[in-house]
């Protein structure tokens, strides 16, 4: 895949990165895209990435407790919370591309992915489905392990096993190879063998 120049989005989007550990969940989450594209070259990688890099921008300027207590649980796709980073990241989106001269065509189409990549059920196209798989690609990883343990109360091993029933509802078959090896990876690291919280606790 040619190498795209996105150093100018990147800086434009600083300001936004440190709301929800996106400073290190985009960046892996960017990286994951180059992956996917590798195996979708049909795909268009400059929406792609562009759509990645962009997408979660608009929890820095939502509710920053409503974040946690709200947008997680068994009915965080429907919260207002979730919608309005949709939203808002939306509107930064077109305001970052807008003032650095990519084309309006361009902006359109990584401004109708980023409003609605979580809660939208269906992927819109090919470039819809890698942002989805790229974003979601990071839950099986050592970091998000440590990240959202911490923030649900959970065991590591809670979480992996939570996570494990999420790769079959990727869209692609080079995600779910990808989010599969990453879990083993996870699971082995961290000795969930000898760390399984379903095992009776020591008398």
């Amino acid at each position: 895949m040619p190498e795209l120049d996105h150093s100018a989005v990147w800086e434009a989007s600083r300001p936004y990165l440190r709301a929800r550990k996106n400073d290190i969940h985009v960046p892996m989450a960017y990286e994951y895209a180059r992956r996917l594209l590798e195996h979708h070259p049909e795909a268009d990688a400059e929406v792609v990435l562009l759509a990645v890099l962009l997408h979660d921008n608009g929890w820095a300027v939502v509710d920053q407790d409503k974040i946690f207590s709200e947008g997680f649980g068994p009915n965080m796709m429907e919260s207002d919370v979730r919608i309005a980073h949709e939203k808002e990241g939306a509107r930064i989106a077109r305001e970052i591309l807008g003032a650095l001269d990519y084309p309006d065509a361009l902006i359109d189409a990584v401004v109708t992915i980023v409003d609605g990549h979580d809660t939208r059920a269906e992927p819109l196209d090919r470039n819809d489905e890698l942002v989805k798989d790229a974003d979601a690609l990071w839950r099986f990883t050592i970091t998000a392990t440590a990240v959202v343990s911490e923030w649900r109360g959970w065991t590591p091993d809670r979480y992996a096993r939570h996570v494990a029933a999420q790769i079959d509802r990727l869209f692609t078959d080079a995600a779910r190879e990808i989010a599969t090896a990453e879990l083993a990876e996870t699971q082995r690291v961290l000795r969930f063998a000898e760390l399984d919280d379903r095992k009776s606790a020591p008398a």
